[in-house]
């Protein structure tokens, strides 16, 4: 990928409270969402109407975004929740849980449902998740927030839950994901004639989606502006320094969640996807996110946050990555959060934080436009953008490779190229590829496969397989970038490639040390990975 010259954002106000972002006492309570607004309304797409606004409970269907603190969708449920109360009886207030006037149900309610298959998720992804989820339990419970962990298609799950506790609104948090968009869709159908209402929020991006940009956008270079025009409005610090308020103490109703065994759920899923097994090194959870982030040995400590704009693109110095690309991923560190801490570091380390924020603002959320925008986003579909690569890569779809590998010899990193195989045993090993090399990967399977079409669906399959943060809009964008040009311009025509963009062997070991990065991977054994 060429050079990109880092842009400044504005530097958000300075935050109060602890920097590490513990909670050392809970926040009052907020009497109504009606008199304290929690949630910025163009972050929320209404869905569904519908036509209940009496105390019954919010349920908040967690997906994305799974965590407590720093998260507009479970704020805006909170605001939903407590302006039903207010609304019921203005005369009460929420800081002050009723007593003979306590609804038998809880104000607001939390669901996450898994699903038992998911796009090939193996016990890496699905124990970091649930090790997650198990944390976030017992934090909801400080707030008075019951959480429900469902099991099975959300069209059938979510609804039932819906019906057992006579819910009159769901929350959700967006994703562009073609899937996600499915599952919204078939829930919102089941509950249109229930009267129900349905609310979806961009908990994930600094700026949300359809208020940065309501079209594709071609580049980097076209969203970046309506963003920075943008990030004095959404690049501010959360209410209650991103803590919920605590809901009011209610009964348990007739359907309180079941307890959830978290010990034997976990070695169900490590069984049952034994075959992609856990990493560890690297701890699930919301507090580990938060440590990874700003801790006393975190990513924004001088020593590492230094070396960023520097060592970023060298995959032989790995303390140069954040990563927090998992804990982004599974929403248990908000984009936001880290770029408000990161900017506080600005003027120690400028040229670093504003590389960081370019990538963590404007190139992860070019990633949700790409998905929001184009619903074939891992597929090569002519009518695009970038239908110069198309033409271009069709033009070359039969020109003589110099070797093709199966996708078994590709997956066991059994190439005649050594810097690929030590990416993906990278992958393999640790869970995670760094990202400089992640381009040099796909592009070579471009080289290595008999079309287009084929390198792309291995490249996703081996992302999504292995990496803790595949399934990720991020990641079918990188896929698409190396193999398909997307966000990128036309170079040079060459054999196989067309007007692709080019990188060898070479051209890497022009840029970093790659016998040391071979020899870190080579080094890595089952204790560090």
């Amino acid at each position: 990928m060429p050079k990109r010259k880092a842009q400044r954002p504005p530097s958000p106000p300075s935050p109060k409270g602890d920097a590490s972002g513990a909670a050392k006492a809970r926040p009052p309570a907020q009497p109504s969402s009606a008199t304290h607004p929690l949630v910025d309304q163009r972050r929320v797409t209404a869905v569904l109407s519908g036509n209940s606004s009496s105390l019954t409970p919010v349920v908040y269907w967690m997906s994305r975004d799974m965590r407590v603190s720093d998260n507009w969708a479970l704020l805006q449920g909170c605001q939903e929740a407590l302006q039903r109360l207010h609304t019921a009886n203005p005369a009460d207030s929420a800081a002050a849980a009723p007593s003979s006037s306590a609804p038998s149900q809880p104000p607001l309610v939390v669901a996450f449902n898994l699903v038992p298959q998911f796009l090939g998720a193996g016990a890496r992804s699905f124990c970091f998740m649930l090790k997650g989820l198990r944390e976030l339990e017992a934090k909801l419970g400080q707030f008075n927030i019951p959480f429900y962990l469902l099991r099975g298609q959300p069209e059938d799950t979510i609804p039932q839950l819906v019906d057992a506790l006579r819910a009159g609104l769901i929350v959700s948090d967006y994703s562009p994901l073609r899937l996600s968009k499915q599952w919204k869709q078939r829930v919102a159908a089941k509950l249109e004639a229930k009267g129900v209402g349905f609310q979806v929020v961009d908990a994930h991006n600094v700026v949300p989606a359809k208020v940065a940009s309501n079209k594709r956008e071609y580049a980097a270079r076209t969203l970046r502006p309506k963003i920075e025009k943008l990030l004095p409005e959404f690049l501010v610090e959360f209410p209650n320094q991103g803590l919920p308020p605590i809901m009011p103490k209610a009964g348990q109703g007739p359907h309180p969640p079941p307890s959830i065994d978290w010990p034997a759920l976990l070695a169900e899923v490590a069984e049952a996807g034994a075959s992609v097994p856990e990493v560890h090194w690297i701890t699930p959870g919301e507090t580990a996110a938060r440590a990874a982030l700003n801790g006393s040995q975190g990513f924004l400590t001088t020593p590492r946050i230094a070396q960023y704009h520097v060592k970023r693109n060298d995959p032989s110095c790995p303390m140069g990555l954040s990563n927090l690309s998992p804990y982004l991923h599974f929403g248990q560190l908000a984009p936001q959060r880290a770029a408000l801490e990161a900017s506080k570091l600005r003027s120690r380390h400028r040229d670093a934080v504003d590389r960081y924020l370019e990538e963590l603002i404007v190139r992860r959320e070019l990633a949700d436009n790409f998905c929001e925008h184009c619903p074939d986003y891992d597929k090569l579909v002519p009518g695009t953008a970038y239908d110069w690569a198309l033409q271009s890569l069709e033009k070359h779809k039969r020109d003589p490779r110099p070797i093709t590998y199966t996708r078994q010899q590709l997956e066991s990193g059994q190439t005649g190229d050594d810097l690929w195989n030590a990416g993906q045993m990278e992958l393999v090993r640790r869970g995670k590829m760094h990202g400089y090399l992640r381009m040099y990967w796909a592009k070579k399977i471009l080289e290595w496969s008999s079309t287009p079409e084929e390198a792309v669906e291995i490249a996703i399959y081996l992302n999504d397989k292995w990496s803790l943060d595949g399934r990720d809009p991020s990641g079918y964008t990188g896929v698409m970038w190396s193999v398909a040009g997307v966000h990128d311009r036309a170079w040079v025509d060459r054999p196989i490639y067309g007007k692709i963009r080019v990188m060898t062997y070479d051209g890497c070991k022009g840029k970093f040390n790659v016998p040391a990065y071979v020899a870190y991977v080579e080094s890595l054994d089952s204790a560090q990975q």
